[in-house]
């Protein structure tokens, strides 16, 4: 494997649950003769992390991490997000409060690897933020006017304004108009769910209740902008593939990798 080592150091953590509503079991589920998780687990690798691990309330996907000679910590089934779980494994190894950790989700397992140099090196150059993301340009209406599909919206400096399962900005008089759903829209951004953080900012996020916004919205990263931190948003370099939230997306991802024989580009949308 060729792996491109960043000029900055990070690790990656991937938080793994069995549990799902649309795709039980879903880490191990199998794409291309190899489980799920393992395919995010070498996309990880690709990166030049020091340091993957995943984090994972489950013995079967902690078996079948072992078996491939992945790192897992396991972690108390009682965490609510993903966060949460990074920030057990931050205290489980004792990283330093400097260290940057890039949350890679466990249902990406084509998720290109210089996008997770991308978030790391906008962590590191960005000490104004406490959390770095990434972006993508959103053109098609039907996943403007997706819940499952987040948009966003920045300051000029590339720093979040505000996150939502909405269309944002709403376009008052082209919507109002047309009165109906337009096939293509300009000026619109789909979040990426990619993030990267100081290790020690971790402690401070799972301190904090529970914002209203991201109870309403289900989006945990609201919690940092209701506490009135910055969140620096970058462009991604390039399109991740394809994230796995239905068994349509998965019978994707299958196809994709057979016929590629190895990760593909398959974009979501």
């Amino acid at each position: 494997m060729n792996v491109n080592r960043p000029a900055i150091s990070f690790k990656v953590v991937i938080p793994a649950r069995y549990a799902s509503s649309r795709l039980p079991g879903k880490p191990l589920l199998d794409i291309a003769g190899k489980p799920m998780i393992r395919h995010v687990y070498e996309r990880a690798l690709e990166s030049g992390a020091e340091q993957v691990v995943v984090a994972t309330d489950d013995a079967r996907i902690a078996e079948r991490v072992e078996g491939f000679s992945g790192q897992v910590c396991m972690t108390s089934p009682e965490h609510q997000s993903g966060t949460d779980r990074i920030a057990e494994v931050v205290r489980h190894y004792g990283w330093q409060a400097d260290d940057i950790v890039v949350n890679l989700q466990g249902d990406e397992p084509d998720m290109p690897a210089s996008l997770l140099r991308q978030v790391a090196g906008d962590m590191q150059s960005h000490t104004d933020a406490v959390m770095t993301t990434l972006s993508a340009d959103l053109t098609e209406g039907a996943q403007l006017f997706d819940p499952n599909v987040v948009k966003l919206v920045t300051d000029a400096k590339g720093y979040a304004l505000y996150f939502s399962r909405a269309p944002i900005p709403w376009d008052r008089d082209r919507f109002s108009a047309e009165g109906g759903l337009p096939e293509q829209v300009q000026g619109y951004s789909r979040h990426i769910g990619l993030y990267a953080y100081r290790a020690g900012f971790l402690s401070r996020y799972v301190a904090w209740e529970p914002a209203p916004l991201e109870q309403v919205e289900s989006l945990e990263q609201l919690r940092v902008l209701w506490q009135g931190e910055r969140i620096h948003v970058s462009r991604a370099s390039e399109l991740p593939g394809i994230g796995i939230d239905t068994p349509e997306d998965l019978e994707k991802a299958r196809r994709n990798f057979s016929s590629t024989g190895q990760e593909g580009r398959v974009t979501r949308g």
